[in-house]
């Protein structure tokens, strides 16, 4: 390994942590030549398969894409960063798991959206509209009411929005 500062050709190790996740190693490196310490991290690096679009074009994996999907069906919802990462690294997982070259990016559309389901209802139900292409209301109803069948004990969680309005109409 290079040392970054005097671009010494010999950095021994110091110290090496599995990080909290454990796909990653951080080594902590001395350089021999001028004593200066850094860190690097190590990845392991494996194919994923690549993404077959609904054209027929095929498109190597972007990790960047699939965070920009959870951003946007996340957006203003409150969902840490943290549980994204674990979100995108699931769907990742899932991704190599298939043991596939390449994979349709419908399939991809259907781990995304279980992720989205574990994280947030709002957000699920958004990325669902946009990814089975609703048309009408009543396809927001349909998928709200599998939702809630799948998801049992939903009821609750949030305070009524029609009947507070209905309620105070009344009044």
């Amino acid at each position: 390994m290079f040392c970054p500062f005097c671009q010494h050709t010999d950095t021994r190790v110091i110290d090496s942590r599995v990080s909290d996740d454990g796909s990653t190693i951080r080594r902590r490196r001395e350089c021999e030549a001028c004593g200066e310490r850094f860190n690097t991290f190590e990845n392991a690096e494996l194919k994923l398969p690549a993404i077959v679009k609904s054209d027929g074009r095929r498109e190597a994996f972007d990790e960047r894409k699939l965070r920009i999907s959870f951003d946007r069906a996340l957006q203003k919802r409150p969902v840490s960063a943290e549980d994204i990462d674990v979100a995108v690294r699931g769907v990742i997982h899932a991704l190599r798991l298939t043991g596939e070259r390449e994979l349709p990016s419908l399939r991809v559309g259907e781990f995304v959206m279980a992720e989205l389901k574990k994280l947030d209802q709002v957000a699920y139900v958004r990325f669902a509209s946009v990814y089975r292409k609703f048309e009408d209301v009543q396809a927001f109803r349909e998928e709200i009411e599998r939702l809630e069948r799948d998801l049992p004990g939903l009821e609750g969680l949030q305070l009524p929005l029609l009947d507070a309005a209905t309620d105070k109409a009344k009044k």
